[in-house]
């Protein structure tokens, strides 16, 4: 367990808008709900979790993943059927695919791959076995 994610945090502008598009996007991963409060929701994969949070000590009403910071969240995503399902089942959920002309490489040749971005900017990329 040294050195494994404990957990991530994502601090969000809307938490219902956050919790429609990650509780979808985690759940389908095979994340469990974890924890909920007023201000933040978490899904729980084994010993990680992943945790929206619409913070009041928040400092900007948007996140900019070209900005320093945190640029996108990397997650396996299960086998190339998977990953093609959950992309096509994305979109009403709040993501939208990045780098359509060159999916599902846009990370190289061989790295199978699809790049979502939710309505506040954040970016997941999803990796098949």
């Amino acid at each position: 367990m040294k050195g494994a994610l404990h957990h991530l945090e994502l601090w969000v502008p809307d938490l219902a808008r956050a919790t429609e598009s990650w509780g979808f996007l985690l759940t389908t991963l095979g994340y469990e709900p974890f924890q909920s409060w007023d201000a933040g929701r978490s899904w729980r994969l084994g010993a990680g979790y992943v945790v929206v949070e619409e913070s009041p000590a928040m400092s900007a009403d948007r996140h900019d993943r070209t900005r320093p910071g945190l640029n996108h969240v990397a997650l396996h995503a299960g086998d190339r059927t998977e990953l093609d399902a959950l992309v096509a089942a994305a979109p009403p959920y709040g993501w939208t695919l990045l780098f359509p002309d060159r999916h599902p490489y846009a990370g190289g040749e061989g790295h199978y791959a699809a790049y979502l971005a939710d309505r506040d900017g954040y970016e997941v990329e999803l990796v098949a076995e």
